[in-house]
């Protein structure tokens, strides 16, 4: 097609697309206009791919927009400006990914996420027009990992799993503790005129204290972040 034919056809289809808007339902089988603006749901034809920090890994976006329009478009309309302006936020989208993936190790999908989620909340609307239509779109994210990282990362999750475990079974003996020795002392206080009671409730005193600071001890301890850093097998240095 020339020029001068996809120009004609651009204004034709503005025209065409003005007239739709204000068009009533035709035939008393149309159904009820709908109230409020159309929301038309899209995903991204596939994943967006950016690089991670290295350029070796990457990581993998599945992107999701909610289309919508404050004029009263027509359904057929508002898929066909869906279908012209998708491309445009799928760039949008996959700037923003990769100024937030660069530098990022490859096993930081999580933290990836979380800076993609932030950004979308700073701006949560884009929008877009052609003529004198005007619709928007709300972009969501989800990140996954690339695949071929995940065998270097498997033994460092079972790990956390297992570190996870232990740490809620001790905190969960160590309350356990706190708790006995508490009412104990309830108990004991009651004969603190005897010298055996006296020193059983020294004792347990004692324990409750012990209880405490293991209590304390545990959740200072699982608030740090982990101090190893999973290093893909290709990095690892030989033993």
């Amino acid at each position: 097609m020339s020029v001068r034919g996809w120009r004609w056809w651009a204004r034709s289809w503005d025209r065409l697309v003005a007239a739709l808007q204000d068009e009533a339902p035709v035939g008393s089988a149309a159904g009820p206009t709908p109230s409020g603006p159309l929301v038309e749901q899209r995903d991204a034809p596939r994943l967006i791919t950016v690089p991670a920090r290295g350029y070796v890994y990457s990581f993998h976006i599945r992107a999701t927009f909610a289309w919508s329009s404050p004029a009263s478009l027509r359904s057929e309309v508002l898929s066909w400006y869906v279908q012209y302006f998708q491309p445009n936020a799928i760039q949008r989208l996959t700037r923003l990914a990769a100024d937030a993936a660069r530098d990022l190790p490859p096993h930081r999908a999580g933290d990836l996420e979380v800076a993609l989620q932030q950004a979308l909340a700073d701006d949560p609307e884009w929008s877009y027009e052609r003529g004198e239509v005007v619709i928007t779109c709300r972009p969501d994210a989800a990140v996954r990992l690339d695949e071929r990282i995940m065998p270097a990362l498997q033994p460092h999750v079972d790990r956390m799993v297992k570190l996870e475990y232990q740490f809620d079974e001790q905190l969960r003996k160590a309350r356990y503790a706190e708790e006995l020795s508490r009412r104990w002392m309830a108990i004991l206080s009651d004969d603190a005129d005897d010298q055996d009671v006296a020193d059983a409730r020294h004792h347990l005193l004692n324990a409750h204290r012990e209880a405490t600071r293991w209590i304390t001890e545990l959740l200072h301890h699982h608030a740090e972040p982990p101090t190893d850093q999973v290093t893909p097998p290709h990095q690892r240095p030989a033993p």
